[in-house]
C-alpha cells in the first residue's frame, strides 16, 4: 500500500496550525509601557472625525488676554456674590479657596453655609475662635491706645490701629503677596478681602502691584486657567478639562505642559519631569563648584582641588 507522505504531512500541519496562536504571541510581546497610560481617556479630549483625522496629541485650549481673563473671572465672582449674598471681594476669596469650582461651592453652601465661609477663611470658626483680651481702644501690635475710629478689624474682631494695618499690608505686598494677606493676630487664619487692603496702601505703585499679585493668584488658583510661562508674557491659557497636555501661547509661541507649566514632556508624567529638573539643578550646582574651585591636571586632565600646602600640585594618577 502506497502512502502519500506529502499529503499526510500537510494534513498534520493544517491540524496543528492555529491562526490565533501567532496573534496571541504577538500580543504578549507588546509592551505599551507609559504611553498607554498617557493616552487613556484622550478620546474625550478631541472630536474624532475618522481614523485618519484623529490626533491623540490634540488638545483644545484658548489663549486669553489680560482683559479677557479678568472678564471671565469677574463673571464668576458676580454670579456667586449674588447667590451667597456676600461682597465681591469676599466672593473672590471663596472662589480662590475652592479653585473656582462654582458647582462645588453652591453644593457646600446648600448643605452648610456657615462651614463654607469658615473653610474659605472669611469667617472665624466659632469653636476655635479666641476673642481679643486687650482693653478697648488698644492696638495689640504697637500697644498704643488709639481712638475708636482708627481701630480696624476683620470678621474675627481682632482690632489693630490703622497705622499697623498699613505697615502690615505694605510689607506683604512689597514681598509679592496677593490673596495671602491675612489677619495680624496670632493663629488667626482669616484672609483680608481686597476692598479692605486697597485703602491701606499708601501709594498708587503699591496698589498696582497688589492688583497684579491678586490677578496672578486668581489665575493660578483657577482649575481651568494657567499663566503663560513665557518671559513677560501676559497671556492666559484656558481649557475645559485640565490635563497634562501640550499647549502653545499664540503671543510668544511658548510651548509647555498645561498641568505643570514645565516644558512639554510627553509621555512622561509631571512628577517625573519635576524630579528630573530638580536633579539637573543639583548637578548644575555641582558643576559650578567644580568650575570655581578646581583645575584640570595638565597631564591626566583630572580635576584637582587645592586645599592647602605649596603651589606645587600633582594628581594622584601622576605621582
Amino acid at each position: 500500500m502506497s502512502v502519500d507522505m506529502n499529503s499526510q504531512g500537510s494534513d498534520s500541519n493544517e491540524e496543528d496550525y492555529d491562526p490565533n496562536c501567532e496573534e496571541e504571541e504577538e500580543e504578549e510581546d507588546e509592551d505599551p509601557g507609559d504611553i498607554e497610560d498617557y493616552y487613556v481617556g484622550v478620546a474625550s479630549d478631541v472630536e474624532q472625525q475618522g481614523a485618519d483625522a484623529f490626533d491623540p496629541e490634540e488638545y483644545q485650549f484658548t489663549c486669553l488676554t489680560y482683559k479677557e481673563s479678568e472678564g471671565a473671572l469677574n463673571e464668576h465672582m458676580t454670579s456667586l456674590a449674588s447667590v451667597l449674598k456676600v461682597s465681591h471681594s469676599v466672593a473672590k476669596l471663596i472662589l480662590v479657596n475652592f479653585h473656582w469650582q462654582v458647582s462645588e461651592i453652591l453644593d457646600r453652601f446648600k448643605s452648610n453655609s456657615a462651614q463654607l465661609l469658615v473653610e474659605a477663611r472669611v469667617q472665624p470658626n466659632p469653636s476655635k475662635h479666641v476673642p481679643t483680651s486687650h482693653p478697648p481702644h488698644h492696638c495689640a501690635v504697637c500697644m498704643q491706645f488709639v481712638r475708636k475710629e482708627n481701630l480696624l478689624s476683620l470678621a474675627c474682631q481682632h482690632q489693630f490701629c490703622r497705622s499697623c494695618w498699613e505697615q502690615h499690608c505694605s510689607v506683604l505686598v512689597k514681598d509679592g503677596v496677593g490673596v495671602g494677606v491675612s489677619c495680624m493676630a496670632q493663629d488667626c487664619p482669616l484672609r483680608t478681602p481686597e476692598d479692605f487692603v486697597f485703602p491701606l496702601l499708601p501709594n498708587e505703585e503699591l496698589r498696582e502691584k497688589y492688583r497684579r499679585y491678586l490677578f496672578r493668584d486668581y489665575v493660578e488658583s483657577h482649575y481651568q486657567l494657567q499663566l503663560c510661562p513665557g518671559a513677560d508674557c501676559p497671556m492666559v491659557i484656558r481649557v475645559q478639562e485640565p490635563r497634562a497636555r501640550r499647549v502653545q501661547c499664540n503671543r510668544c509661541n511658548e510651548v509647555f505642559c498645561f498641568k505643570c507649566r514645565q516644558m512639554y514632556h510627553a509621555p512622561t508624567d509631571c512628577a517625573t519631569i519635576r524630579k528630573w529638573l530638580t536633579k539637573c539643578a543639583d548637578d548644575s550646582e555641582t558643576a559650578n563648584y567644580i568650575s570655581a574651585h578646581t583645575k584640570d591636571c595638565p597631564k591626566c586632565n583630572i580635576c584637582i582641588e587645592k586645599n592647602g600646602g605649596c603651589n606645587h600640585m600633582t594628581s594622584a594618577g601622576c605621582v
